[in-house]
């Protein structure tokens, strides 16, 4: 398949990289000579220097015979005309465009991206997908990561252990015979900063980050067996009242159990935004690092901080002095994956990388339709691919024990005709069964072939 990948940041760069990495023709669009050449010298894809949306650098592209373009430059115009010309001009099928401003995306102008409009095919909204990410975060205070598998019958919870944990220093296979009825399997652990996907006879120790998929009837039973509590999330204060932290705002709003919900915007015309836009919730004028706001806010007596500004340093500042202050939880938004490994040091609980739910999403989309979900770990270092199984596959009628997945591969989970089965390695797949697989990022490409699913548009 050709893609078009305009906008070479950290998006666009990843998105590249997982599509030059399973034998794809990509080509990689930006005005930034830098970007274009950090991309082609480090993956393997062509790179045209120049503006998106001019018909001329999208010809030099190879947009003729292109079979998808993928619109993620900064500018969300650009993104629109970028699409706008890459049908009109050069008929390409399959369009999807970034759009991070609201306005864009209110309901009343869907029809702004028919066809006979803006052909867009697919829109992506970063400030939306981060916003159910704090809401994902917020409804398993316990977890620093949490995505939805299966129908939403299944949930991946990462989870940090620690030394309170009594399962620490027990090898895997030992959890199967103590928890013969947990429907939860640990795919993936991270020590000492490496990600590996473990065996059965690997231990748990004090320290570890574990990537647990848990039928979501067990989710409570999988935080208690991994020293975990659950509490009630009821006192919210959110630090920056913008679009993700309006939007969260209002979803909580709207659950039927009452949550209070506090937030703190340093600029006076977003803070009068969000007081017109919201009922319950007060909103406070003033600077989230402010100890007297914070004291005010009863930050002390809060179940959770969210601390979504647009800047990093102040998030993770602000989230420190929330803890400090007796703050149960502290989620934070970080742009930047150097800046990660300081999470644990400095205590905060979880975090939100708004470019790893984007990439996700948009991965989601370009998927072959057999393909469900994919979900990004970490700083895309492996994926939870959720997939159904085909009847040409070369998985499909075999048991999980006569399969010769890869070493960084692991079956998280399996749903047969809409119910989650309990795993062994008598397992089988069949034709029309759902798996969610743990794939390192170099397994992706045999994990795909094993699906029999190859990249494409729909």
């Amino acid at each position: 398949m050709k893609v078009i990948i305009c906008g070479a940041g950290q998006v666009g760069w990843q998105i590249a990289r997982h599509l030059s990495g399973e034998n794809n023709e990509v080509t990689v669009v930006d005005s930034n000579a830098d970007l274009v050449r950090r991309a082609t010298d480090t993956l393997d894809v062509r790179g045209v220097t120049g503006f998106a949306s001019f018909p001329d650098v999208l010809d030099r592209a190879g947009a003729r015979d292109a079979d998808m373009i993928i619109a993620a430059t900064y500018s969300d115009e650009v993104n629109m005309v970028t699409c706008q010309v890459a049908s009109s001009v050069f008929g390409i099928q399959r369009k999807i465009a970034r759009l991070r401003s609201q306005n864009y995306l209110d309901p009343a102008y869907a029809d702004l991206y028919s066809r006979g409009h803006l052909p867009i095919d697919v829109v992506i909204s970063p400030e939306k997908e981060v916003a159910e990410a704090a809401l994902q975060r917020l409804a398993a205070p316990a977890a620093f990561d949490t995505e939805a598998f299966l129908d939403d019958k299944a949930q991946l919870l990462g989870i940090t252990i620690d030394e309170e944990c009594p399962v620490i220093n027990t090898p895997l296979r030992q959890l199967t015979d103590l928890f013969s009825t947990l429907r939860a399997i640990v795919v993936g652990i991270r020590r000492a900063g490496r990600l590996f996907t473990p065996t059965p006879d690997d231990q748990i120790f004090a320290g570890d980050d574990c990537y647990i998929l848990a039928d979501v009837e067990d989710i409570a039973r999988t935080f208690e067996i991994f020293g975990k509590k659950q509490g009630k999330q009821e006192r919210i204060v959110i630090i920056g009242g913008g679009n993700v932290g309006l939007g969260v705002a209002r979803a909580l709003e709207s659950r039927v159990q009452k949550v209070r919900v506090k937030i703190i915007e340093k600029s006076r015309a977003r803070a009068e935004i969000a007081a017109d836009a919201l009922n319950r919730t007060i909103v406070l004028h003033g600077d989230g690092l402010d100890s007297a706001l914070l004291e005010e806010a009863s930050i002390a007596s809060a179940d959770a901080v969210l601390v979504v500004t647009d800047d990093d340093k102040t998030n993770l500042l602000a989230s420190v002095r929330a803890k400090e202050m007796g703050c149960k939880m502290a989620i934070c938004l970080v742009n930047d994956p150097t800046l990660v490994p300081l999470m644990g040091p400095l205590a905060i609980d979880a975090y939100i990388n708004p470019r790893a739910t984007t990439v996700s999403s948009i991965l989601r989309h370009i998927r072959h339709g057999r393909v469900r979900l994919v979900y990004s770990i970490g700083d895309a270092e492996a994926e939870m691919i959720e997939a159904q199984v085909l009847g040409t596959s070369p998985i499909a009628g075999k048991k999980i024990k006569d399969i010769a997945f890869p070493d960084g591969v692991l079956v998280g989970g399996v749903m047969k005709a809409g119910k989650l089965v309990k795993l062994s390695g008598q397992t089988r797949f069949d034709e029309g069964d759902v798996v969610v697989l743990f794939a390192m990022a170099a397994d992706v490409p045999e994990v795909e072939r094993l699906l029999q699913v190859t990249i494409d548009f729909f």
